[in-house]
């Protein structure tokens, strides 16, 4: 049975979400959810012989089918094998189909990469790779720091995302050697312009160890619960007030993208009220990022003026069934490359929009995500 027909008979599977912890603001900025291996028999009852390929794209798509049925309007992250992906272009279109059909845009979707990538396969996984940045997903890789990654993939790759090895994230805090090579990674994750998660957080003295050799997106039990789901509180470590000192930077300091967090985004036609219902769901949400049909932002809903506007008298009534564009703004695209004191010079230029957030474009113009100004000023002013 083709990779396709497999997924068609697909039933729904359980599955288990963590929360994406972004350290700098306290918000949840994107959801991992994670789909249970199904059993199964054979003709005569015996087991099925499994297909590692197959099986790992039905728990990816049987993973968005669960978060689809919270209806979270969070970006969403979804573990793959990298041999999985160099399996050939029938199961990357019914992972593709599969996705699609949970009602996601690929934009919104973090594919992250794991498992080791063995040289021989190397050609097919990069092209696996570039098929997937083409569709418009936002890919990563995961387990650096143990699972065998040629450092030029992470080049090659142009990752979104950089999950660090678990294990070697809950020890670096208790293991200066490990410490050093975590510092490492990070120093090389921000030269290259992406981000870095650490995952399987145990401990809040594991999480403000990594959030002060710059880490900024973390999961773990010291964050949220094993039963978490979208819209449940997470708890965060506090620091005393202490802010994590600053990164040793040269020429024009880093880029903004080092500051880009996942964009909750809904197509240009969009109503109001289906705005309000995902800032209503998700209270870390500071905008929505209107996207047209190929992905580029259109428009951006700032989060404090639209409330305003829908909680005047006869806000709801007026709006709600009408398009959001009406209570939106042009955006604001900066492109990746641009320098951080750029993109804050370019956001202080509009007197009215100072704080407004900014919208990261790829070298196409698609929504890569948004930049909170308030984490620029931060950032320059230290």
């Amino acid at each position: 049975m083709s990779a396709p027909d497999t997924l068609d008979a697909l039933v729904p599977a359980r599955a288990v979400f963590h929360p994406v912890v972004d350290l700098g603001t306290g918000a949840v900025v994107a959801v991992e959810a994670h789909a249970a291996p199904a059993g199964g028999s054979g003709p005569a009852g015996g087991p099925v012989r499994p297909d590692p390929a197959s099986g790992d794209v039905r728990r990816a798509v049987e993973a968005a089918r669960a978060a689809a049925e919270l209806r979270t309007p969070l970006p969403l992250q979804i573990g793959l094998r990298a041999d999985t992906l160099a399996s050939g272009a029938d199961l990357l279109d019914g992972l593709h189909r599969g996705l699609g059909e949970t009602g996601r845009r690929p934009q919104e979707i973090i594919l992250c990469v794991g498992g080791g990538f063995p040289p021989a396969r190397r050609p097919a996984l990069a092209a696996a790779l570039s098929a997937l940045r083409r569709a418009g997903y936002l890919v990563g890789l995961s387990g650096l720091g143990s699972a065998h990654t040629p450092l030029d993939l992470l080049v090659d790759g142009a990752s979104y995302l950089l999950k660090l090895d678990p294990g070697l994230a809950r020890t670096a805090a208790a293991d200066p050697r490990r410490a050093a090579l975590v510092a490492s990674l990070v120093e090389l994750a921000h030269r290259l312009e992406t981000h870095v998660l650490a995952p399987g957080m145990a401990t809040p003295d594991q999480v403000l160890h990594l959030r002060e050799a710059g880490v900024r997106l973390v999961q773990g039990p010291a964050l949220a619960p094993p039963d978490w789901r979208p819209g449940m509180p997470v708890s965060i470590p506090v620091t005393g007030g202490r802010e994590p000192p600053a990164r040793p930077g040269a020429g024009l300091g880093p880029r903004v993208s080092e500051f880009t967090l996942p964009a909750v985004t809904l197509p240009l036609t969009a109503t109001a009220g289906e705005v309000l219902t995902v800032l209503n769901a998700e209270t870390g949400a500071t905008s929505v990022v209107l996207v047209d049909e190929r992905q580029r932002p259109s428009l951006t809903v700032d989060r404090t003026r639209f409330l305003l506007r829908l909680s005047g008298a006869y806000g709801h009534a007026l709006h709600a069934r009408r398009p959001a564009a009406r209570l939106a703004d042009p955006p604001r695209p900066v492109p990746r490359t641009v320098p951080a004191i750029a993109a804050l010079r370019a956001a202080g230029a509009e007197d009215e929009r100072v704080y407004d957030d900014l919208v990261v474009v790829d070298e196409v113009g698609r929504c890569l995500g948004i930049v909170r100004v308030a984490d620029l000023i931060r950032a320059m002013s230290r």
